[in-house]
């Protein structure tokens, strides 16, 4: 029986597999300088860091690993946000046992528990991570400058002065990001993905390009606000709405959001959450 450290490597593998996922790294499509074997490696390199979590020690201290590993490959920056959910999730998961769970004990209460209970330490954990890797953010609020991510460990000061949790970090930006949304809410979409990918038929990463569309179209992708505004973000969202309805190849899609550089990271982050509770939960592979 995998444990959950092993479950949250395989989902990262079978989510990169995946496709169409429109906009995004799969098996079948590549950026110049953001290939498939990147994030294979990613989730190789993350391997250490999952299993901390696993073990019990603290979210922060496994997610910095995790991160530190992922970057081990020269494509950068491949799976920051999916670790940024499966950290708290394996932990729920495991119980701090390190062994493989009864699943009983992967809920989204529990989860929020997880969370919830984050420390300071947590918190300059998740910002001494940054020195590992660059990721796309959107500038901070004017009162939170001190507390940019992108200033990295230099940033520690100021979030142990204030005292913030990384659960506190993370209510301040939950209104603009997916990921910090989920972290904040018992995180809903990841185990609506994980009912979903259940639920379906067929080999899993046909699923899970499935569930990828599903949530996209259900959500604006807030890595897309990001890089390239809300406009955008939302034409993307119709788009697979029209792909999910029949009138739009996925496949065309795929090709066209690859071709703008229009990534919806987000998405493939949750759906990597998702992938993992579905396989804690008895999914087949």
């Amino acid at each position: 029986m995998r444990t959950s450290a092993a479950n949250a490597q395989l989902a990262l593998l079978l989510e990169v597999t995946a496709t169409p996922k429109p906009g995004n790294v799969d098996r079948a499509r590549e950026y110049p300088d953001l290939r498939f074997e990147h994030f294979m490696a990613g989730a190789v390199g993350a391997s250490q860091g999952l299993r901390m979590a696993a073990a019990g020690d603290p979210v922060g201290e496994s997610f910095e690993r995790a991160v530190e590993g992922m970057a081990d490959q020269r494509g950068g920056n491949t799976q920051f946000g999916a670790l940024l959910l499966l950290t708290p999730l394996i932990r729920t998961a495991s119980g701090g046992s390190g062994s493989p769970s009864d699943n009983e004990e992967l809920t989204p209460e529990r989860a929020a528990r997880v969370t919830e209970a984050t420390t300071v330490a947590d918190a300059a954990g998740f910002y001494r991570a940054f020195e590992h890797v660059d990721v796309a953010v959107d500038d901070p609020p004017a009162d939170m400058e001190a507390l940019d991510v992108r200033r990295g460990a230099d940033a520690v000061p100021a979030v142990e002065e204030r005292k913030l949790t990384l659960h506190d970090i993370f209510e301040r930006s939950a209104d603009r990001d997916g990921v910090a949304r989920e972290w904040v809410s018992g995180f809903p979409r990841t185990f609506a993905a994980a009912d979903r990918i259940a639920a379906l038929d067929g080999p899993v990463p046909e699923r899970a390009a499935r569930v990828f569309l599903e949530l996209l179209a259900d959500e604006p992708d807030t890595f897309v606000v990001t890089k390239h505004g809300e406009s955008t973000a939302q034409e993307v969202s119709a788009a697979a709405q029209t792909a999910l309805d029949g009138d739009l190849d996925p496949e065309t899609l795929a090709d066209d959001l690859v071709e703008r550089g229009v990534n919806p990271g987000t998405t493939a982050d949750l759906v990597a959450a998702g992938l993992f509770v579905a396989l804690e939960r008895g999914l087949d592979v």
